[in-house]
């Protein structure tokens, strides 16, 4: 049985200025996805009596610094209430983020299934997928403990979300824009909650570090895919790939943020409260910080203009980069 990680694993940042560097970081991406794997039902402890899921566990309950956690409506709820309104939440984060790594594994392998002979992309991808597999059944097997009626996404955004797959098929580049949308804010989230002590129970711990320290490397390779093709493309399609990606961005960010619609109606938690935790400046600096990453790089590409920014600020998810940078240049 592997250990999980102890540290929060990092991104891999490579400068990519040739071909030789972008392949470079995928040599090194495919040797630690050998070294360092996590396999659902090998690594995580799961018949322990410490893992055992009690929802009226009070390590479940919400922190006084979580939004919902501070208002007096959740703080006036029994302990055993506050305890499963805290489970919910998340195994609602772990069911939608099955469901989108179902749909993300399904344009991997797209993408996977066109690429010719002798390319390192096919080999990192299989990788990923495999990863990506051991982290829905990890996600599903919470859910099933907690024995909670859990939904995920919303049955007409799940419809829509059928189409994702496909969009490898019409450009690579804004599927891994894709990726990042869904991957980011649950990232950034993950990486908060454990660095300020949120998480008490010692499953959801286990499974957040070993998420993390996979998703890092996922991460990691849809970052420099982008660094390395955007460059390459045309004026065209630059100026599709900037306006698509604020609206996939302010998309995705609210999926992985939003309070699920599922377990406000179960616990009757009302309207008032919901807006007073969620639709205030806090909640939507939040929704900002989450994809900050992903603006920063669209910003190095060149693909923030006077024009998409509006649509950034529409989504409410705009905010100046750290370092404003000029377009890059293709690579050579």
């Amino acid at each position: 049985m592997a250990k999980p990680p102890v540290e929060l694993a990092e991104e891999v940042r490579e400068a990519v200025k040739d071909r030789k560097s972008y392949l470079g970081v995928i040599d090194r991406l495919n040797k630690a996805s050998v070294d360092k794997h996590w396999e659902a039902y090998a690594d995580i402890p799961w018949d322990d009596p410490e893992y055992r899921i009690d929802p009226a566990d009070p390590r479940w309950i919400l922190p006084e610094n979580d939004r919902l956690g501070t208002t007096a409506w959740y703080r006036a709820q029994p302990v055993e209430v506050q305890a499963r309104i805290g489970l919910w939440r998340v195994a609602t984060a772990m069911k939608i983020g099955l469901q989108f790594e179902n749909l993300l594994k399904r344009g991997l392998l797209n993408y996977a299934y066109r690429l010719p002979n002798g390319r390192p992309e096919f080999r990192y991808v299989y990788h990923e997928t495999t990863e990506e597999c051991h982290h829905g059944m990890m996600f599903q097997e919470f859910v099933n403990r907690t024995k909670m009626p859990i939904k995920g996404m919303p049955r007409s955004l799940s419809l829509v979300a059928q189409l994702a797959p496909l969009i490898p098929l019409i450009s690579t580049e804004l599927f891994f824009v894709f990726v990042l949308g869904g991957e980011d804010p649950i990232d950034y989230v993950q990486r908060k909650w454990l660095k300020e002590g949120r998480t008490k129970h010692p499953l959801e711990e286990t499974i957040m570090k070993i998420h993390i320290a996979e998703e890092a490397r996922h991460i990691s390779f849809a970052r420099h895919f982008l660094k390395h093709r955007v460059p390459r493309l045309n004026r065209a399609r630059r100026q599709a790939l900037g306006l698509f990606t604020p609206i996939v961005l302010g998309v995705m960010a609210r999926i992985m943020l939003a309070p699920p619609g599922s377990m406000v109606r179960h616990f009757g938690i009302p309207q008032e409260v919901v807006r007073e935790a969620y639709q205030n400046e806090a909640a939507l600096v939040e929704l900002r910080n989450s994809v900050a990453k992903i603006r920063d790089l669209m910003d190095e590409l060149g693909l923030i203009n006077a024009a998409n920014k509006r649509v950034w600020s529409a989504f409410g998810i705009w905010d100046e980069p750290k370092q404003s940078r000029r377009p890059a240049k293709a690579a050579a």
